[in-house]
């Protein structure tokens, strides 16, 4: 069946074959993957949640990884990252993915203001390595902030599928009740499994916060959350005091993310500290880097280094590499540079070794750089 495919790919040449038979429906394809929108549903402020039916080709995801999606808007395809927060194992093969609407992201507010059912957008299989472990850890504390609920949340719906007999808890932050998505599941599930915990947190609404009261569980759901109020040791001790024997998962801003981490460095627990980031968090820039020019071999144009990310220079100099996360996950904007040094912005880390593949988004030139995008 293969070779047949590829002898008609050769006769329908310089078009794959899938460009035809997207003409007849969009969704009929043999190698590329693709996903309807079935359901749209915005049931918080500037949040969508969208179900997607995937071609034959999907095989599922983990919980916690990401998939990306394309997007076509104003003639441009715009692909970006986003984790499913369905079950791993959802019987129907179904998609859910919640997008929050972001003041800058160009696709995340396209799909608040225009998706539809009958939208179809392309898709690819699900990757990443922020998912549960199996054999599943006898106790799961998770920890998210903001949109990085979504991970998380795909855990959390996967482990009440599969009746978790363990101990588990969900600490989410929250500016208040009303950007929660999802919270009236989560209600649920502390309600059907006695060893599943809820604790939601709102660092702005104070009017939707009431005291824990005595003798009340370590965690709570929706308007009975504790006082405002930011993570610490405290808190951590007061929702899951058994934390050190726990494996943690953790997805969040950046303010989040390093205070577990100066949390779990000083009790030496590293290793059961389990983090996906959706924002970069970038190491200190030199100043003396931005010296020198860039020169994208490929299309034969040249820059003024200005010590951005070469996909910022690139897209600067009018040119339009492929990227999906903007944030060195997806791999997406990977190319290679020829010659020259860079700097990994993540960990300031500095490579010169010539012809290596790179990601653009996360590595900024050092002097005159030859990339051959």
């Amino acid at each position: 069946m293969v070779g047949l495919i590829d002898v008609v790919q050769t006769l329908t040449a310089p078009h794959p074959l899938d460009r035809y038979l997207e003409l007849v429906r969009p969704t009929f394809t043999l190698r590329d993957m693709r996903a309807e929108i079935t359901d749209v549903r915005r049931p918080v402020p500037g949040s969508v949640t969208l179900v997607l039916r995937p071609t034959r080709q999907w095989s599922g995801h983990l919980a916690g990884q990401f998939v990306q999606i394309g997007v076509l808007i104003d003639g441009v395809k715009h692909t970006r990252c986003y984790s499913p927060v369905n079950a791993q194992a959802r019987r129907d093969r179904r998609i859910e993915l919640t997008v929050k609407a972001h003041p800058n992201g160009l696709v995340s507010r396209y799909l608040y203001r225009h998706a539809t059912p009958g939208m179809v957008v392309d898709l690819a299989p699900a990757a990443g390595v922020f998912h549960l472990p199996d054999p599943r850890p006898q106790r799961i504390l998770l920890i998210s902030g903001g949109s990085g609920i979504t991970p998380v949340l795909s855990m959390l719906r996967t482990l009440a599928d599969e009746d978790y007999a363990g101990e588990v808890v969900f600490l989410h932050y929250a500016r208040s009740p009303q950007v929660v998505p999802h919270r009236g599941e989560l209600d649920a599930l502390t309600r059907r499994h006695a060893g599943f915990g809820v604790a939601l947190r709102y660092t702005r609404d104070a009017t939707a916060q009431q005291p824990m009261a005595a003798g009340a569980a370590p965690w709570t759901c929706a308007a009975t959350a504790p006082a405002v109020g930011r993570f610490g040791y405290d808190e951590l001790q007061r929702v899951a005091p058994w934390f050190a024997d726990a494996q943690t998962y953790l997805c969040g801003p950046p303010s989040l993310m390093a205070a577990v981490r100066t949390i779990y460095t000083a009790e030496q627990l590293d290793d059961r500290l389990h983090s996906e980031e959706f924002t970069v968090t970038s190491a200190p820039a030199d100043p003396a880097d931005a010296r020198g020019t860039v020169r994208f071999s490929g299309s034969g144009v040249t820059a003024e280094n200005t010590g951005a990310t070469l996909l910022e220079q690139a897209e600067s100099a009018g040119l339009t590499p492929a990227y999906g996360c903007r944030m060195g996950i997806c791999l997406s904007c990977t190319a290679v540079r020829r010659s020259g040094a860079t700097r990994n912005i993540r960990t300031g880390g500095l490579d010169s070794d010539p012809d290596q593949p790179i990601q653009l988004c996360i590595n900024a030139p050092v002097g005159d750089v030859e990339v051959a995008i």
